[in-house]
């Protein structure tokens, strides 16, 4: 989990100090090492897996589990082994993790790029497994679980040896402060999160309605859903926007949005504003970007009247905006005399110049609903609007969806207020197990690409791997971890999240800068900046991703100081963002200490703290020759654990597999990162691989003209592939595809990097809110249309494309025929399949409660499923999960020292009484 340093943290009131020390130095740490590595090219694919494990105590007598905080002692029992075993070419590495009774394995060497490497994720995960396994007393178990049941449900009793409630670093009503792992680092995390944040952190989780829940006793009776929405809709729990609802409805009560599918979510997400430039004075054509507030850029291609463009109010520089290309605008001249920003509706279609500076060859459609039947008034974009439409364009503030209203016009809120599951300290978030995946790119470009793209990927996954439908105790009415955990580490002040504070000068942005998210949450920002070396030196200077459509607070000064360096505007806007935070855990003696032209410690301090769905990770320092060299990385963080190896050995495999599905056919998943945020909240709702849908992009493979959300015919690669696969035709012509007169099949720079691939941020193509459309888990695995081929079949196509071994293909086919069944919904997630355990168990009451032998009767049958002891079809099919002991765990050395006797003795006389020895000894023979 992290940076983890042996040293004495700094209390915060001491840390506070250094705050604005160790943000600076972070960001001259970055450029530092950016400029050392930059030019590192010709990587090969290397990868790695993450399992969390937790070690669980049994009381066997009374059916009983609690935690076991043996997690420090049993990690290095497992790494003095693993030095013992130092030969073995396979091997685990363990490291602590936020819990006592937790533990992280990863392979001790990482996965190469060669498809037979892919056979040994789950023999190394079979393997991390019986290992452990050897060091648990007989009355413990370590089930690949997401969550502990129980976790905050039995007060003091609830570990072994038992930990008090409470404590200075969480002040918990429900956790004591022992079952944070001993590393100074975790417990410092903890109380520092809640100290900056001016309170205890707020987690309030909707609770599941069964048909004795006893919060949901006053509430209007359900149907058979057994939940809280018509059977037609998802429940939409929006975590981290519950401010407002708690200083209403309090904290055992929690806001949520029913979404009938398919529909718009809507409100809880906020997207950038879209102006019209309306500059009102004599000879006055328009407005000069500006590279920062007062400084001009004379670009040729500056914004006319009548042009709308893109972005966010500066909250720390009140009257400019920050465009999306990362541009400013000033709203009016510096007296106030003169408007030259008007804000307008959101459905109006922004003015792209970027992507008519670089020649897209496809129009850029206009929504048909906004065009008028005159042609008299003024030009908005080329069109021209009459003044009644104009008017309706502009507004005064942001474009909100309206509340659902009585018929005597009162709100209905009371509507969407559920009965929820509070925790209160980081220990519920952080002590969930998940799986996480991260490789190497070749350079630097394909590990920002592939940054952008597994961010879209990153709420699919967690949805088909749900796995956490029990917090502390009760059932939920979600099945993923990532909300909990956002709202567990959400250190913002009070004035971050948008409410009334006073300024603290030590704190980043004062602690008044509006930030959206937690430090915990899905990107705000796509950081690939694409085409930018086959343009005039003036798009250099912009940030050409077209769907970063959200606010993205950044640290201005930050980001002046990253440009200055030669940082290219898209990552340096990256980084600027990161720096919006406060390190979290300063140790004495490593403030000013630390060479910022050598060494990292002060980036990763902030780095390693912002927990997002992706994370792009630069090469390390080299402190000496011996280290191995790293290259650039991109980590995969949104799945959930899996109860067997199996599972999580698939999802592994599947994700390597699609990142080079990816970058060898060219496909492009961009779409707007509001629609990822969306995503997002409905992946987190219950039974959403089976039921939800989700906003994926329509066209992964190069248009050849129009698209279809306009009444203009398409054509695709995959749309010809299957015209002349149902015709019977040659498919030799394929090789020519074209969009319009430009070829983009086999067009590339000298890195093999395609133009294709280059252009994908800048929109080209279509706008980008017709670039995607909602689709079903099956849609997204197994294709939809002559369109969409979904990715289940792009990946085996790849595997054909790559000749794959005979052996490799086998496993790796089992891996997609699973996956395959699991979003099709022949298979349930472990979440649903938890959920339905509980709600079967003979003892459980139809009130949402866990109980302590429901939990103990489940994590058993979790381990066994775990340890291929016991097979549920519901969850695995015709899958089998070959058993799984401490038998071969380590290598068994051919020893040459003597026996005793006594021992000897007991193995002969084991020996002799077999029936093939005994046979074959005859008692008269005399041994000459």
């Amino acid at each position: 989990m992290g940076l983890l340093k042996v040293g004495v943290p700094q209390p915060w009131d001491k840390s506070k100090k250094n705050l604005r020390y160790v943000r600076k130095a972070g960001v001259k740490q970055f450029i530092s090492q950016y400029h050392r590595v930059k030019d590192f090219k010709g990587d090969e694919l290397l990868w790695g897996d993450e399992i969390e494990y937790g070690i669980f105590h049994l009381d066997k007598e009374k059916k009983e589990i609690r935690l076991s905080l043996r997690a420090k002692e049993v990690m290095e029992k497992l790494n003095d082994k693993e030095k013992a075993h130092m030969h073995h070419v396979e091997g685990c590495n363990w490291v602590p993790e936020y819990g006592s009774w937790m533990i992280e394995a990863t392979p001790k060497r990482p996965y190469s790029g060669y498809a037979i490497d892919l056979l040994r994720v789950e023999r190394n995960m079979r393997l991390r497994r019986r290992r452990l396994l050897t060091e648990l007393n007989e009355n413990e178990i370590a089930p690949t679980v997401a969550t502990f049941p129980l976790l905050g449900a039995l007060g003091d009793d609830g570990t072994v040896p038992e930990s008090k409630v409470g404590g200075p670093k969480t002040e918990s009503e429900y956790i004591g402060d022992d079952i944070i792992n001993p590393h100074p680092r975790f417990g410092t995390l903890t109380q520092n999160i809640r100290k900056r944040r001016g309170e205890k952190v707020n987690i309030r989780v909707p609770l599941f309605r069964d048909v004795n829940t006893p919060e949901f006793a006053s509430y209007p009776p359900i149907g058979s859903s057994g939940g809280s929405c018509p059977s037609n809709s998802l429940q939409v729990w929006r975590y981290g926007k519950g401010d407002e609802s708690m200083a209403q409805y309090g904290r055992e009560n929690v806001v949520v949005g029913c979404s009938s599918v398919p529909s718009e979510d809507g409100d809880g997400l906020v997207t950038l504003q879209k102006w019209l430039v309306d500059v009102r004075c004599e000879g006055c054509r328009g407005l000069y970007y500006r590279s920062e507030p007062g400084v001009i850029v004379p670009d040729a291609d500056w914004p006319r009247n009548g042009d709308v463009v893109v972005g966010s109010e500066i909250q720390d520089i009140p009257g400019w905006i920050r465009l999306q290309n990362g541009y400013y605008l000033p709203i009016m001249s510096d007296d106030g005399g003169i408007t030259f920003l008007r804000k307008v509706s959101t459905s109006i279609h922004s003015s792209n110049t970027e992507k008519r500076k670089l020649g897209s060859s496809t129009p850029l459609f206009r929504s048909q609903q906004l065009k008028p039947p005159e042609t008299n008034g003024q030009q908005i974009n080329g069109e021209e609007y009459p003044a009644a439409s104009l008017a309706a364009l502009l507004e005064n503030k942001l474009t909100l969806p309206p509340a659902a209203k009585t018929k005597n016009g009162v709100v209905k809120q009371k509507q969407n207020v559920r009965p929820a599951i509070h925790m209160d300290a980081m220990a519920f978030g952080m002590g969930c197990c998940c799986l996480q995946v991260t490789f190497q790119a070749k350079d630097v470009d394909e590990s920002r690409f592939m940054y952008d793209q597994l961010a879209v990927v990153a709420p699919i996954m967690m949805a088909l791997t749900a796995s956490t439908p029990i917090l502390k105790g009760r059932l939920a009415d979600t099945d993923c971890r990532w909300g909990i955990i956002s709202e567990s580490v959400d250190d913002r002040t009070p004035g971050e999240r948008g409410l009334e504070d006073k300024e603290d000068p030590a704190v980043a942005g004062k602690g008044k800068r509006r930030i959206y998210k937690s430090r915990y949450d899905c990107i705000s920002a796509y950081i690939y900046q694409g085409v930018d070396q086959y343009d005039s030196k003036n798009m250099k200077n912009r940030v050409l991703n077209m769907y970063n459509d959200i606010p993205l607070p950044i640290d201005e000064e930050s980001y002046r100081e990253l440009r200055d360096a030669g940082v290219d505007p898209a990552l340096s806007q990256h980084i600027a963002h990161l720096f919006i935070r406060d390190p979290l855990v300063i140790f004495d003696g490593a403030v000013e200490e630390v060479d910022n032209e050598t060494q990292t410690e002060h980036f990763e301090s902030i780095q390693s703290t912002n927990w997002q769905t992706v994370r792009w990770k630069p090469p390390p320092p080299r402190n000496n020759p011996n280290d191995p060299h790293i290259g650039w990385r991109t980590e995969f963080r949104s799945m959930e654990m899996q109860i067997t190896d199996f599972e999580n050995a698939a999802f592994s495999v599947f994700i390597v597999l699609l990142t080079r599905v990816i970058l060898s056919f060219d496909l492009n998943l961009y779409i707007p990162l509001s629609r990822v945020d969306a995503n997002m909240q409905r992946a987190h709702s219950r039974n959403a691989a089976a039921k939800g849908k989700f906003f994926f992009r329509r066209h992964m493979a190069p248009l050849e003209e129009g698209d279809n959300g306009y009444g203009v015919k398409y054509t695709s690669m995959f749309a010809r592939v299957v015209a002349k696969t149902q015709s019977h035709s040659d498919l030799s012509d394929l090789n020519s595809i074209s969009t319009n007169s430009t070829s983009v099949s086999d067009e590339a720079n000298s890195d093999e990097v395609s133009c294709q691939r280059k252009r994908a941020p800048v929109a080209a193509g279509c706008d980008e809110e017709n670039s995607f459309e909602e689709m079903t888990m099956k849609e997204i695995m197994t294709g939809k249309g002559d369109y969409f081929p979904g990715l289940i079949p792009l990946v085996r196509a790849y595997l054909d494309y790559i000749n794959c071994d005979d052996v490799a293909y086998a496993k790796i086919s089992k891996y997609l025929d699973f996956i395959e069944q699991r979003s099709i919904g022949a298979l349930v997630t472990p979440a649903t399949w938890l959920r339905n355990f509980v709600r079967d168990h003979p003892s459980y009451k139809g009130d949402s409660v866990v109980s302590h032998e429901i939990a103990y009767d489940l994590m058993m049958a979790c381990k066994d499923i775990g340890e291929g002891k016991r097979h549920e079809p519901e969850l695995l099919g015709d899958f089998i999960i070959d058993p799984i002991s401490t038998k071969g765990a380590y290598d068994v050395k051919l020893e040459g020292k003597r026996i005793k006797n006594d021992h000897l003795f007991e193995l002969l006389s084991r020996y002799t009484q077999r029936e093939s020895f005994s046979g074959n000894f005859q008692t008269d023979e005399i041994i000459m």
